[in-house]
C-alpha cells in the first residue's frame, strides 16, 4: 500500500485543453444539457470527448455524432477534466472509474440533492467562463480501498468514494458482525449492519443513520451501526491511516456495497478490510463555493419554523 496520500492543497491539473463530458445513463433528459456544454465547450476552442454510455444514450435523442467517444479508460487517458452531468450517483460512478486517471471532475446538478454536483443546470454555462478561465477552486477527497477476504484469499475488490456498507440484506434477521481495527478486537456488533464513510460520504447514508457530518477537510473514517441492537454501540470516527476489518461471525444473507452501486454477497467467516485508498479524487467548485452554506441549502438549516 502506498501511504504517499496527496495533499489536499496540491494544484489538481493545468489548463484544460481536452473535456469530457458524463452524462447520467438511462437519461434523456440530459441530451440537452449534454449538448449545450459540447457545442460551447467547442465554440471556446476545447476538445470534447463524451463517455461512450452517455454518448448511446443521448445521440439517440440529439445529433451528437460528431463528437468523439470512449470507455472511461480512454476518457482517463486523453481527458484533462471531466465534466459530470446528473446527480451524486452519476458522480460516484465517475469518480470510482476516474480515480486511477488524476481526472478533476466538475459536477452539474440535475439530480434532486447534489452534494457533490454543485453547479445547477441553469448556472452551467456562465460557469463554464470561470472553468475555461482556470478560477475553479480545487479540493481533494480521499477514497477507500475494500476487499473481500474469503480464507486467505481477496475474492472482490473495490474503491468507494462514499462509504463501504456491510448489512444484513434482504433477510429480516440481524447480523453479527466483529469489528477490529489496525488488527485491534473492538467489539462485537448485532445490527442490520455498520456503515465506513468517508468526510464526503458523511451526508450520505451515514446522514440518514444519525451519523456525524464530517467536512471535507477532515481526514477521519467514519463508523456508524445501523439500527444497533445495543444502544451503547455508537458512531465512532477513526483516522484515515486506520486499517478496518469486518467480520461475519453470523449472517443469513449478508451483502457489501460500495457507494450503494456496486454489491457483493457476503458468507459467514469473510472480512470485509477497509483502509484509505492511493488514489484521490480532485472536486473543481467554481468561485465563491461554500461548503457550510451548501449544507444550509441542502438540509434546510436556515428555514424558520412554520408560524401556525
Amino acid at each position: 500500500m502506498n501511504n504517499a496520500f496527496p495533499e489536499d492543497s496540491a494544484d489538481c491539473a493545468p489548463p484544460p485543453r481536452t473535456i469530457a463530458l458524463v452524462g447520467k445513463y438511462h437519461s434523456p433528459e440530459i441530451a440537452e444539457s449534454i449538448r449545450l456544454l459540447a457545442n460551447y465547450l467547442h465554440e471556446r476552442g476545447m476538445t470534447v470527448l463524451i463517455e461512450e454510455e452517455t454518448a448511446c444514450n443521448v445521440i439517440s435523442h440529439l445529433e451528437l455524432g460528431s463528437w468523439a467517444s470512449g470507455s472511461f479508460t480512454w476518457l482517463g487517458a486523453h481527458a484533462d477534466i471531466a465534466i459530470v452531468v446528473g446527480g451524486d450517483g452519476t458522480m460516484l460512478n465517475a469518480a470510482r472509474q476516474l480515480a486511477r486517471y488524476r481526472v478533476p471532475l466538475v459536477g452539474v446538478n440535475q439530480g434532486r440533492l447534489g452534494f457533490m454536483t454543485d453547479i445547477a443546470r441553469s448556472d452551467m454555462l456562465t460557469c463554464m467562463d470561470d472553468l475555461l478561465d482556470g478560477k475553479f477552486v480545487p479540493e481533494t477527497r480521499m477514497l477507500l480501498d475494500a476487499d473481500v477476504v474469503r480464507g486467505e484469499r481477496s475474492v472482490v475488490s473495490n474503491l468507494a468514494l462514499n462509504d463501504v456498507v456491510v448489512d444484513k440484506g434482504a433477510i429480516g434477521r440481524m447480523i453479527e458482525l466483529e469489528l477490529f481495527i489496525d488488527g485491534e478486537f473492538i467489539y462485537h456488533l448485532r445490527s442490520d449492519g455498520l456503515i465506513v464513510a468517508t468526510s464526503t460520504g458523511s451526508t450520505a447514508y451515514a446522514l440518514s443513520a444519525n451519523g456525524p457530518i464530517l467536512h471535507p477537510q477532515v481526514s477521519a473514517i467514519a463508523l456508524v451501526p445501523l439500527c444497533p441492537h445495543a444502544l451503547t454501540n455508537r458512531p465512532i470516527l477513526v483516522g484515515d491511516r486506520n486499517e478496518i476489518e469486518i467480520r461475519i461471525v453470523h449472517a443469513t444473507d449478508s451483502r457489501a456495497h460500495f457507494d450503494g452501486q456496486v454489491t457483493v454477497d457476503l458468507r459467514n467467516e469473510d472480512s470485509v478490510r477497509i483502509r484509505r485508498s492511493e488514489y484521490s479524487i480532485c472536486l473543481l467548485h467554481p468561485p465563491g463555493h461554500s461548503y457550510f452554506a451548501m449544507l444550509r441549502q441542502k438540509l434546510h438549516w436556515s428555514e424558520r419554523p412554520k408560524e401556525h
